[in-house]
């Protein structure tokens, strides 16, 4: 007679203690899951269907020896480049029922509204060179997606997820928590590009996220499939400063967008970052994940009272990661502007 342990389906969680790991894991646990969740971080469970393993899941002899251990379904949260992409999905996909592999909205090219799983990708009809040369993340994930849809397997989806906000991750245009939460908290304005503020952008909340990850899970109509994971809710850059105003008391001042570049250091992906995604027009069609999941638009969080819950709980004594760089070159431009 098998015992109830035995009978639990597996899962297999790498990098799972990012933005969308963090309310994924215990979203599997309460489906039933035994989860495993493999990290650099040296996180310990209290919940006894959840283990983590300390690890590198880049290392090929690593995620190897975990694999020996069969597990029903692998949500891949990893960043790969092309090349270790290509050395390791074999060894993924012959070891699972089905694999969740990680890909962006950012994929999608800007000149069509709604957002739908078939809008065209950057990485067939981009036309900058220059860009097309690059690693950049929208590009590496789409060819990643092409491996994956030219393989022999179909235990594969891919998922698209637009940009997700959650314990300590909160975005505004390109700035994350370490510049918009943190300067905020200290009384100090935030630069944003003034050409971004009336662009429509999409935000989810991690939770939902969570709960539109856990649905697809050995669903098969979501074999060999890719979904946009998203709110159909949107609103402008602008709106949503607006909001981390009203709950904060975000101060911000518009910069011309070269001049917000340098702020940020700009390297070439802070630049097509900008230019090829968060100056698009981000309005999603999220049927098709509804449709297959049997979720609902009016299950999910609203954007602002989201965004309250998640600031609210910060803990007053949080250690953001270092952003020092941003910070000195913000100041300055504040003060050569008076401020």
């Amino acid at each position: 007679m098998k015992t109830k342990k035995q009978n639990r389906r597996k899962a297999l969680v790498l990098g799972g203690t990012g933005a969308m790991g963090v309310y994924l894991v215990p979203e599997l646990a309460s489906m039933g899951y035994e989860v495993c969740v493999v990290s650099l971080d040296g996180a310990v469970s209290a919940h006894p269907q959840i283990s983590y393993v300390k690890g590198n899941a880049k290392c090929k002899e690593h995620l190897k020896e975990l694999l020996k251990e069969k597990f029903a379904v692998i949500v891949d949260f990893m960043l790969y480049s092309t090349e270790e992409f290509t050395e390791r999905y074999d060894i993924l996909l012959q070891n699972t029922d089905h694999y969740i592999f990680l890909s962006s909205y950012r994929v999608y090219a800007g000149d069509e509204i709604p957002i739908t799983e078939n809008t065209s990708r950057l990485l067939d009809m981009s036309k900058d060179k220059d860009f097309l040369a690059t690693e950049d993340y929208a590009l590496y994930k789409a060819r990643q997606e092409d491996i994956l849809q030219n393989s022999k397997y179909d235990n594969w989806t891919i998922v698209r997820p637009a940009i997700t906000y959650s314990k300590y991750r909160f975005q505004l245009v390109t700035l994350e928590a370490p510049v918009v939460v943190a300067r905020t908290l200290k009384g100090l304005a935030v630069v944003l590009p003034g050409e971004a503020l009336a662009v429509q952008a999409t935000m989810s909340w991690a939770g939902d996220v969570a709960r539109m990850f856990s649905r697809l899970l050995l669903n098969p109509p979501a074999y060999r499939e890719c979904f946009t994971l998203a709110t159909a809710e949107h609103h402008t850059w602008g709106e949503i400063a607006e909001y981390y105003r009203e709950i904060i008391g975000l101060q911000y001042v518009a910069a011309d967008t070269e001049d917000y570049l340098k702020i940020l250091g700009a390297s070439c992906h802070a630049r097509y970052q900008l230019a090829y995604d968060r100056l698009f027009q981000r309005i999603v069609d999220n049927s098709k994940i509804l449709r297959v999941t049997g979720l609902k638009q009016s299950d999910f969080m609203p954007l602002r009272r989201g965004l309250e819950k998640e600031l609210s709980a910060l803990p007053k004594d949080t250690v953001w990661p270092d952003a020092s760089t941003v910070w000195k070159n913000m100041d300055d431009y504040l003060k050569g502007l008076g401020n």
